[in-house]
């Protein structure tokens, strides 16, 4: 079977990330370890571009980026170290008005020995429910997970994330999780997403998962009140909730690289992270848009000013190799 060069890359991108070993996670995929370690030679070596089967071809000079876009990209890198070829691509694309791809980045932090082993895990989940979301509060999944504040106990982060763009609506400390505490959040979401209007004519759908909070009659009271209906996902099946499980996942790859002796500091850093993650941190599966551009409306208008952007900039590439070959 061939695969193409963005599911080979998906693939190297999973057994990276996996907290499983190689082998097993490549005999979950169906991929065998030859055909997997070739791929990711070709890419250590040239990148995602290296993954594409097509026969060797002479370099395109006249799209070769000049010696300063180099040089800016390597700032960029070296002042935004946490950020990926990917996301370096994107932001040097947006912020400097010249496109650059990924592979170029790549290529190029590789030479300058800037490329670094992922240091974070990644669980495996579905991305999205059986039935896609079109538009935002449509539908937002909820679920809690839990931290430990040292030399004071267990608490809990009730999250209300919007399934179309993976914004970050609302969110809760709390010392429990009752159903109480899924309502406060819920109160929250309501009005910071403006939803708790009685012109409102579609309320969101809440996906949850079965936990004892959120088949309590409390919560089918207060859903019935505010003209909301609510699906859950199927018993032993988180990956229902996946992408609420990949935002946990994600939180907590940040907040638990460090200690916490008090609710308060705890409460500061995951309200750092959430605002970094709602309007800085460039979303793959939201074609590299910012989670808060999606909900409100402004990635097509993005996604278009980064296609006229790489248009432009491959044309005056063109030109300038034209004006050196005259």
């Amino acid at each position: 079977m061939r695969y193409p060069a963005s599911e080979k890359l998906e693939i190297i991108r999973i057994v990276e990330q996996s907290h499983l070993p190689a082998k097993r996670t490549l005999d979950q995929l169906g991929i065998a370890r030859r055909t997997f370690y070739r791929w990711y030679d070709r890419y250590l070596e040239g990148g995602p571009e290296a993954l594409e089967d097509r026969p060797s071809a002479p370099s395109r000079v006249w799209n070769r980026i000049p010696a300063e876009i180099h040089d800016q990209i390597i700032e960029l890198a070296l002042e935004a170290t946490a950020l990926s070829p990917r996301e370096l691509a994107v932001r040097f694309t947006d912020e400097q008005r010249y496109f650059v791809s990924e592979s170029t980045v790549y290529r190029l932090l590789k030479a300058h020995d800037l490329i670094t082993s992922p240091a974070y895990v990644v669980i495996k989940a579905a991305d999205a429910f059986h039935t896609k979301t079109t538009r935002p509060n449509e539908m937002w999944q909820t679920d809690f997970t839990y931290f430990k504040i040292i030399g004071w106990g267990w608490m809990y982060l009730s999250t209300v994330l919007d399934d179309f763009s993976r914004y970050i609506i609302a969110w809760k400390l709390c010392t429990n999780m009752r159903a109480e505490d899924v309502t406060d959040t819920l109160d929250l979401a309501l009005v910071a997403s403006g939803c708790d209007s009685a012109t409102v004519l579609h309320k969101p759908r809440l996906l949850s998962d079965n936990g004892p909070s959120y088949i309590a009659g409390e919560l089918a009271e207060y859903i019935e009140a505010n003209k909301m209906s609510h699906v859950r996902g199927a018993p032993m099946h988180p990956q229902t909730q996946g992408k609420i499980e990949r935002w946990h996942q994600t939180l907590k790859n940040r907040i638990l690289l460090e200690n916490y002796f008090l609710p308060g500091d705890l409460e500061a850093q995951i309200e750092a992270f959430v605002e970094h993650y709602n309007h800085q941190r460039y979303h793959e599966s939201l074609n590299n848009v910012t989670p808060a551009d999606a909900y409100f409306g402004r990635a097509p208008a993005i996604i278009k000013q980064r296609e006229r952007i790489k248009r432009q900039t491959i044309e005056y590439r063109r030109l300038q190799h034209r004006k050196l070959a005259a």
